[in-house]
């Protein structure tokens, strides 16, 4: 074989090498984004749970289903090309963040955002829970996680919102440890510290309990 096809050779299995591999990184990356959403008004974005501290014994007493593990939630609202969350935190209370700075806080902590959506029945509900929440914007965060007219917890913040419309429902809270059958030991000091009688049984609301509401579906990883 002469000198000249040999190179011609080598260079096409270089080229068909180089474009195999250019495949696989093509089919890697989509791989990788394939979970992301393209987000829509009044979109609910859940913050995974954390094992320990208050994420964790949050998520103890109020985990219904293996999908559904999360400590905090908030309402996702778009102005023009600006998008925001609207949601209750401990630092910082009832607000409305930058996405950007929200993912960021997750992120930071260690926690991923799944993005849940209403059915479509549902959707037209999203404009007057919208404005309900930015009329809630500026309350303290309730850290004693007792409903009152004064302050706001994160779930309790999205159930207000669209309460109008009945989306989500208040249920007897419950602080026992499904393991023990006791009351949650966190929750037992928790609560002995603010000279409070834990609200075993008192209405309230939680990331899990709405997640798993059957008007919603779950959309994916952003």
């Amino acid at each position: 074989m002469s000198e000249f096809r040999i190179k011609k050779r080598i260079k096409k299995v270089t080229v068909a090498g180089l474009l195999s591999c250019l495949m696989v990184l093509l089919v890697q990356c989509k791989n990788a984004y394939s979970d992301n959403v393209q987000l829509k008004n009044g979109d609910l974005l859940f913050v995974t749970a954390k094992e320990s501290g208050l994420s964790g014994a949050i998520n103890n007493v109020t985990q219904k289903q293996k999908a559904a593990s999360f400590d905090h939630i908030g309402i996702l609202e778009k102005e023009g090309r600006k998008i925001f969350v609207l949601h209750a935190a401990p630092k910082g209370g009832s607000q409305k963040q930058d996405l950007k700075d929200f993912i960021k806080d997750q992120k930071e902590d260690g926690q991923e955002v799944i993005v849940y959506r209403l059915k479509p029945e549902y959707q037209k509900t999203i404009p007057e829970a919208i404005e309900k929440a930015n009329s809630m914007l500026g309350k303290p965060y309730n850290f004693n996680y007792i409903l009152d007219e004064t302050s706001y917890y994160c779930s309790d913040f999205v159930e207000r919102a669209f309460r109008k419309e009945n989306i989500f429902k208040l249920e007897p809270m419950t602080f026992i440890d499904p393991k023990t059958g006791k009351t949650n030991a966190f929750w037992e000091e928790f609560y002995t510290k603010k000279n409070l009688k834990v609200p075993e049984g008192e209405p309230g609301c939680n990331p899990n309990g709405l997640a798993g509401s059957d008007k919603l579906e779950r959309i994916g990883n952003y």
